[in-house]
């Protein structure tokens, strides 16, 4: 932790097509050796292929999915008298919105097959159903910070 000044937040400027901070997030996490351009039209023909299957506006389909992702608390090692305890915690809401995407691209990226834009819209289909492997990663923290909750008075 830096001990002089606090960093500052970035500012990240909203995508140029749905005009959306969230959106321009995704890019960015999806971004692989500085190829904006490439994240940018795996991004939007994601979004294609969701408003294709599903029949409704792609970004409040791809919105809902990242709300139904993001985690509300999770356990945080905390060391007490020489013993290590996963002590629960809730999430920040940047880092909430920044896990949820986090954990789309990831378990994407481990989809088989298809190309990442099938994968992606497949992922975020599947969140928007409040099913996915990424839905599963939330409820297990989830469900690790309720186990932990006996400890939750090592919070400070």
């Amino acid at each position: 932790m830096a001990r002089r000044r606090l960093a500052k937040k970035r500012k990240i400027s909203p995508d140029t097509f749905y005009k959306s901070r969230v959106v321009a997030k995704l890019i960015n996490r999806l971004m692989n050796d500085g190829k904006k351009s490439k994240a940018e039209f795996i991004c939007y023909e994601c979004f294609k292929i969701v408003e294709k299957k599903l029949k409704k506006n792609s970004l409040e389909v791809f919105l809902a999915a990242l709300e139904n992702v993001k985690p509300i608390l999770e356990v945080r090692s905390r060391r007490v008298g020489g013993a290590t305890y996963q002590v629960p915690a809730e999430v920040r809401l940047e880092r909430q919105e920044m896990l949820a995407l986090k954990w789309m691209i990831t378990f994407a990226h481990q989809r088989k097959g298809k190309s990442m834009e099938e994968k992606l819209a497949e992922e975020i289909i599947a969140a928007f159903k409040g099913e996915g492997l990424a839905i599963k990663r939330r409820e297990d923290t989830h469900r690790m910070a309720e186990a932990n909750r006996a400890f939750a008075h090592y919070r400070w």
